[in-house]
Parts: C-alpha cells; sequence; structure tokens
C-alpha cells in the first residue's frame, strides 16, 4: 500500500497519487504486487513434502485421496496455487466464487489466478453483488452432496476467504433463500456489523458454524482461511463453516431487536431460530456429530490476515524512507466516527509548536475507541507522533486496517473505503489551518462495494477541489454516492484501481504526514 504515493522529505514537495509519474506506475503494479502476496501465503500455509501434505506443523498422508471445497472472493486463486501444489493427489475440487469472477480476470490478463483447462477442480459462480442468491444455494448445495459422501481414508481441503458467507448459502428449512436474503440485506442496511451479520447467517444455515465439517464427517478436514473479521475469530470469518460453534438464539434476538427487525421477521425464521438449540448436534444426513468440528478431525489454520497486510505495507514504507507507526488493524464502526478519528490525529501530528494542545489528545482518546481502537494503541500511537516531533522524523507512514461501517441513507454507488475517504478529506479541509496530511483508503480485495474502484485517496485540497468543479459533497454523502463523486472529480484521478487482487483481508488505511517542523508547517 505505501506503493500508492511518492513524496520527498520535504512537507512543501508532497506528490499524491493524482499528480502522476511514477506513482502511476506503482498503482498500476500494486495488484501484481498482492498477487504474489497470494501466492506466498497458501505456499506458506500449504506445502509439499514428497507424499506428505503439511499445514500449521501437522502432516497429512496423500494417497490420491485429496478433496477440495472453497468459498469466497479470493478462493479461485488459492484453488490455482493449492492445485499446483498438490498435484495428482486431488481427486475432485468444487469452489464458489463471486458471479462474473473469471471473465473480469481474463479481461484483466491475471491468467495466474485462473484454473487451467485441464484443473480437476470445478468453479460455481454466484452471490452478484455479494448478497446470496439461487446460483450461489446451487452451488453450497453441490459442496454439501461432495463432502457428506466422503469417508475416513479422505483428507478435505476448504479453502476459505472473506466473502464466503454470502457463496455459501444453505437455509435451514423451513427458511427460503429469499426470506434469508432479505434479513441479511436488512441488517447490512440498518448498519450490523460484520460480526453481528455472521451471527445471524450462521444461525440461519445449514453449513456455517461447523456445518461443513459436520457434512464431511468422518473424513480429515484441513481449512486454510484468509481472515477479512477484525482479530481473526474463525468462528466469525465465512460464518465458520469448518468451526463447531454453538447457537444462541438468544444472542441472535438481541442483535435483530437492536437493529429493529425481530417484530417484522417472517415465521419460518422465527420457527428456525426458536429450533436451532435442540439441532446442534445432528447433521442434515442424521449422523450424530457433535465431536466432528474438535480435535484432530479439523484443521483451521489462518494463512493471511490484516495485521499481515499491516506489516507488509509498513516494511515497504520503510523501504521507500519513511517512519512508520501502526495505530491498530481494528478500526472499526461508523465511518463518520473512523474519519473523525484520522482527521484528530493527523491535527495532532501536523499542529504548529512544539506541543499538541492538550485537548486535542482528550478528544482522541474520546473518539477512538468509539473506532474500534484501544485507549493504549492511541497512547502508544501519540507517543510515537510526539517522538517524531521531538527527534525530528522525515515524513511518517500511518498505518491502519479493519472495516468501518456506512449506514445506508441514499441510493447512490459507493462503499466504505471511497466514503471515508471523503469523509476524512472534509475533516483535514476544517479549520483555518492547511492540513498537509494526505489519506488512503483501500480494500483489499481491490473492490469497494459494488464498484470498480478499491477506495479513493483524498487530503485538505478535497473540498475546494470539488466546490471549483461544482460537486456537491453533502449531497453525494447522504446518497451514499462517493464513487460517483470520486468518479466526476478531477476525471476520476482520485480513484484508487488496482483491479481484483485475488486477496480479502478488510481493508487498509494510510495516512501520510509530513516531517514535524515548526518552519516547515507556518503559513
Amino acid at each position: 500500500m505505501a506503493r500508492v504515493l511518492s513524496l520527498s522529505r520535504s512537507v512543501h514537495h508532497w506528490r499524491p497519487l493524482w499528480a502522476g509519474g511514477p506513482a502511476a506506475a506503482r498503482v498500476r503494479r500494486m495488484s501484481s504486487l498482492e498477487e504474489r502476496a497470494r501466492v506466498v501465503v497458501v505456499r506458506r500455509g500449504l506445502q509439499r513434502r514428497g507424499d506428505e501434505l503439511l499445514v500449521d506443523g501437522r502432516s497429512f498422508r496423500l494417497s490420491n485421496n485429496l478433496h477440495l471445497v472453497g468459498c469466497g472472493k479470493a478462493v479461485l486463486g488459492m484453488a490455482a496455487e493449492a492445485e499446483r501444489i498438490v498435484g495428482d493427489h486431488l481427486v475432485q475440487g468444487l469452489i464458489s466464487v463471486p458471479h462474473g469472477i473469471q471473465e473480469t480476470l481474463q479481461h484483466h490478463g491475471k491468467q495466474n489466478m485462473l484454473l487451467g483447462s485441464s484443473s480437476r477442480i470445478k468453479v460455481m459462480e454466484g452471490a452478484k453483488h455479494n448478497l446470496p442468491d439461487a446460483n450461489a444455494q446451487k452451488s453450497a448445495e453441490s459442496i454439501r452432496e461432495l463432502v457428506s459422501s466422503l469417508t475416513e481414508r479422505d483428507l478435505l481441503l476448504v479453502l476459505i476467504s472473506g466473502g464466503g458467507s454470502a457463496l455459501l448459502p444453505a437455509p435451514v428449512p423451513p427458511i427460503t433463500l429469499q426470506e434469508k436474503q432479505d434479513v441479511t440485506r436488512r441488517l447490512a442496511a440498518a448498519g450490523a456489523t460484520i460480526q453481528e451479520l455472521n451471527t445471524v447467517r450462521r444461525a440461519l444455515s445449514l453449513l456455517k458454524g461447523g456445518g461443513l465439517a459436520r457434512c464431511a464427517y468422518p473424513a480429515q478436514v484441513v481449512s486454510l482461511v484468509l481472515s477479512d473479521v477484525i482479530g481473526d475469530p474463525l468462528d466469525l470469518i465465512a460464518s465458520g463453516p469448518t468451526v463447531q460453534s454453538e447457537v444462541h438464539p438468544e444472542e441472535v434476538w438481541s442483535i435483530l431487536e437492536r437493529y429493529n427487525l425481530s417484530v417484522s421477521l417472517p415465521s419460518s425464521v422465527k420457527e428456525a431460530l426458536n429450533k436451532s438449540s435442540s439441532s446442534q448436534g445432528e447433521g442434515e444426513s442424521g449422523k450424530r456429530t457433535q465431536d466432528s468440528t474438535a480435535g484432530d478431525h479439523v484443521l483451521n489454520s489462518v494463512i493471511g490476515s490484516n495485521t499481515i497486510a499491516l506489516e507488509c505495507a509498513g516494511r515497504r514504507a520503510r523501504e521507500l524512507g519513511l517512519r512508520t507507526v501502526v495505530l491498530s488493524p481494528g478500526v472499526c464502526g461508523d465511518v463518520r466516527t473512523v474519519a473523525r478519528m484520522y482527521g484528530l490525529l493527523s491535527q495532532y501530528a501536523c499542529s504548529p509548536g512544539k506541543e499538541p494542545p492538550l485537548e486535542l489528545q482528550e478528544q482522541i482518546l474520546k473518539v477512538g475507541p468509539e473506532a474500534g481502537v484501544e485507549s493504549w494503541d492511541l497512547c502508544r500511537t501519540m507517543k510515537l507522533l510526539e517522538e517524531g516531533r521531538e527527534e525530528g522524523w522525515c515524513a511518517t507512514c500511518l498505518l491502519a486496517g479493519g472495516e468501518p461501517t456506512v449506514q445506508l441513507t441514499g441510493k447512490g454507488r459507493g462503499g466504505r473505503n471511497q466514503e471515508l475517504a471523503l469523509r476524512v478529506g472534509l475533516e483535514l479541509s476544517a479549520g483555518s489551518m492547511k492540513n498537509p496530511a494526505v489519506f488512503l483508503s483501500g480494500g483489499t480485495d481491490g473492490q469497494d462495494g459494488p464498484t470498480d474502484a478499491a477506495g479513493a485517496v483524498s487530503d485538505a485540497e478535497l473540498e475546494a477541489e470539488a466546490k471549483n468543479q461544482g460537486l456537491d459533497i453533502n449531497s453525494f454523502l447522504s446518497n451514499n454516492d462517493s464513487f460517483t463523486f470520486f468518479s466526476r472529480l478531477s476525471d476520476g484521478r482520485r480513484l484508487l484501481l488496482p483491479g481484483l487482487t485475488g486477496t480479502n483481508v478488510m481493508d487498509v488505511h494510510v495516512m501520510l504526514l509530513p516531517p514535524a517542523s515548526e518552519k516547515d508547517l507556518e503559513l
């Protein structure tokens, strides 16, 4: 991510992304860098030594007994690399991937992320606009049939990444797909977090919450996971198809009541929730499975996460001569609050004088926890920024990651990264002092909402630039239309457009801060 901006060590020569030149070339190369990162994490997580498969310190015997299934936005590229590793030991495979992904990758020349014509893995597409649909349900049913046929002699390799929940819909009877989809859509529109969405999805699904592993019993299950959830909780990533988790109806009801949905639920959903506790120990096939996702039967291994992405971004930033400060991989909450936090942090780093005002520190400590950042991380970050001022640091790259939420109030096109960048731009332009910070927010999968962009870049010039071009920022924000705004602003030069990357480990936020010098910061 640090490659997206080019700057010198002087605050007066900052050159943001849209200025062109070498920085633009770096952006075009970013997708290929992320593709290589995907290959690396799969190879590190899945190794072969002769007829042995090595995963997370454990060894599994290969004897033409390997079956592969998967679901998620990044699974196609993962499957291609996994097949290259396991070779002829792969008997069959079936993966559920987003609608149109193969055509998109083909169009952009990303052949390494596609399966070959002789592949033993079948690809099924579905979940258009990241919502479960009939095609995704058909894929889920086919995956359930495949894994249910396995025996104790078989080894099942499961590949999981973000987006897997929508790509593996198998509603608990008598819930229909449409009813489950309506509940999910209403929760998302109300501003529910990914954790809350997954909790409800898991309760209404046959394959989530360990259901896939239960169907595969007694086969050995090895699951490789790219985490797109803060803290990497295995039971929440793609709603945990290989992780046993108890469904607590009271927790689900609490979420539904929080967003005022409990009263208007279909009768089928109410019936399923009321029966969920009593049906935990038995799979749909009727075989007892209470221990099928515990002990040696299932191995779950996280091979990629936002924390790893931030470490890699920090390493690259240091190579570019920047001081790196990692705030947190757990940024969440409403984008308004998150934008406010970044605005305050930029003021803290760029305020003139020897020491930032005490009231600014108090505001950061108040707003930060509302954005998912712990107080000790905030204090540590402010201390590092203050030390940078005292020691005369060069430009600083402040990194963070996570997954903020957007409460939908309009019908425009956009995503949380573009809306966050837009709101941070307003924060940077507020006040009497011109804030020299530059901010980027981007989705690591290369796609932000139902748009072609991964995110956008903003700075203090954003508001004036918009006014000069007759664009009313507040109007676009009220309609959740950030993509249209950035597309129209300066011919879309602030948009981040790397294409699909083959990874999905939430979002990365980059704030570039100038060298802390009172002289340089004089107006």
